[in-house]
């Protein structure tokens, strides 16, 4: 896919979940690819690095420490991160700063139903987080289909409809 063209796909399933003093923010999406190609997507380094807000010194296909790099442009803001969990190819759970990170990998036919939790410290964080997430995993989608369009993170994502996303998730959220 030229870049340039690239538009967002559809809202996926959100929800605000609340825990103690902090709020799990939810993202459903199902992928066409089955479950060993997500987990690759999600823990080798060289993929991530083509749709991740992040750069990843390690596999996070493996318990242990590892550096993610927040990337914005041309600076890298590196982050403390560890894998806490790492059961291929179904869960993979990782602390990036102070969240928290979920993906679980649920067959579903020939594809992959994956469900995204971040641990947030605010619920007005939520609509930002929620259209940050849209983008990576649509660009994510696109590399799986053998189409990358190259990352898109940090400010640059406000040319490619995330202000948009998050007043849209914005509404979704506050829904009852």
């Amino acid at each position: 896919m030229q870049r340039d063209s690239f538009r967002p796909g559809p809202l996926a399933d959100v929800e605000l979940v609340p825990g103690g003093d902090r709020w799990d923010l939810v993202l459903v999406r199902d992928l066409r690819h089955p479950p060993e190609k997500v987990w690759a997507a999600l823990t080798d380094p060289e993929q991530l690095a083509q749709w991740a807000p992040f750069r990843s010194d390690h596999d996070l296909g493996s318990p242990g420490e590892t550096t993610l790099r927040t990337v914005d442009g041309d600076r890298a803001h590196p982050a403390p991160a560890r894998v806490l969990r790492a059961d291929r190819p179904r869960l993979l759970e990782y602390t990036w700063g102070d969240a928290l990170l979920r993906w679980e990998l649920t067959p579903a036919g020939a594809g992959t139903t994956l469900t995204v939790r971040q641990r947030i410290d605010r619920p007005d964080l939520a609509p930002m987080v929620a259209a940050g997430w849209h983008l990576c995993l649509d660009v994510a989608g696109h590399l799986l289909d053998g189409d990358p369009v190259g990352p898109i993170r940090g400010a640059e994502a406000k040319d490619f409809g995330w202000a948009e996303l998050r007043d849209a998730y914005a509404e979704r959220l506050d829904r009852p």
